[in-house]
């Protein structure tokens, strides 16, 4: 007797169904932000496929609120993120890195209990070398009383998200998210358009290999955090050099870190004291789904989900990946 073998094929949307069965008092609004995310990532998918066919690369002729030239697909994709979600009735309000101000849902729309938190691509600039890109949201339930959201709404500390995720435009499109109860993969079959269940329960090694970092700011480091990244690369002999993979596109460089282990640093240095990083639309949704997965991420002095944001666009330095890579960090960058 030949014994079948074929696997069971899992859509994003029956594993979101599943998942929303183990709780009787789900209402199903946050699946339903989930189901519109992915909706929205297959569209800038589509657009990051053509990008080298349609006038749709380069700059924008804009800056955004960082000051940072805004690229055409940044542009798109936020346009694309708001289209797909603004409507369904579960959101009361959003913010983008690509805009200044939180963005309320239009008065002809139903609103919501959740709050939605997104950078649109991350990584853009590198779309002309064919480098990949992603999205990266974030997941808030209201706190303050009556229908219209409030500021303080959005600005909730990391430990408090209900759903973080991100998207990777690659080789292959992959979206990964966490709801709290582990982390989980899905990558896109563009022959049939769905996301299916690819990597289950995703787990970070505890110590890991690759080393993320731009070292072209290592003039602008402070002494320990100098140290530190001598002990990565094994120059004290504490422990075995890890290897530099550095692309400059978050999303891939912690997607990486995450399947084989290993830690991303963007340290606080001398040209930006505060970090480069955003709290809200990077440090806090790629740091909850670290932790989901068995490793940590802290600012240098203190774990990232506890950090209370104060404004929109807060940056923070970085240290992102393996547990006990992270530890490393706590340990050598902790005030004397």
């Amino acid at each position: 007797m030949v014994k079948n073998t074929a696997t069971s094929v899992v859509t994003i949307e029956r594993y979101i169904i599943e998942q929303e069965r183990l709780y009787p008092e789900a209402t199903g609004e946050l699946s339903g932000i989930l189901y519109d995310l992915a909706l929205a990532s297959k569209m800038i998918a589509n657009k990051v496929r053509l990008a080298g066919l349609a006038d749709i690369l380069g700059a924008q002729g804009t800056d955004n609120v960082q000051g940072e030239a805004q690229q055409k697909l940044d542009v798109i994709s936020n346009d694309i993120i708001k289209k797909a979600v603004d409507h369904g009735g579960r959101l009361c309000a959003m913010a983008s890195e690509e805009e200044d101000d939180m963005i309320l849902i239009p008065d002809h729309f139903k609103r919501g209990k959740y709050c939605l938190l997104f950078d649109p691509l991350d990584g853009s600039s590198n779309i002309d070398v064919n480098v990949p890109v992603g999205t990266i949201f974030s997941v808030l339930k209201k706190t303050s009383p009556g229908v219209e959201a409030q500021l303080s709404d959005l600005l909730q500390p990391g430990y408090k998200q209900v759903a973080a995720g991100y998207v990777i435009y690659g080789s292959s499109t992959m979206l990964v998210y966490t709801t709290g109860q582990g982390v989980h993969g899905f990558t896109l079959d563009p022959s049939i358009g769905e996301f299916l269940l690819s990597h289950p329960d995703m787990r970070i090694p505890a110590s890991g290999r690759y080393l993320s970092v731009n070292e072209a700011y290592e003039q602008h480091w402070t002494e320990p955090v100098r140290a530190l990244i001598r002990r990565y690369r094994g120059m004290d002999g504490k422990r075995a050099a890890m290897n530099g993979r550095y692309i400059g596109s978050l999303v891939a460089d912690f997607h990486r870190n995450l399947l084989g282990g290993g830690l991303f640093a963007y340290p606080a240095n001398t040209k930006s004291p505060k970090g480069k990083l955003r709290l809200l639309y990077e440090c806090n949704p790629l740091a909850f789904i670290c932790e989901q997965a068995g490793g940590a991420a802290i600012d240098g002095t203190q774990r990232i989900l506890d950090i209370q944001p104060t404004e929109l666009h807060q940056r923070s330095p970085y240290f992102i990946g393996s547990k006990n890579d992270v530890d490393i960090a706590v340990e050598m960058l902790r005030a004397p």
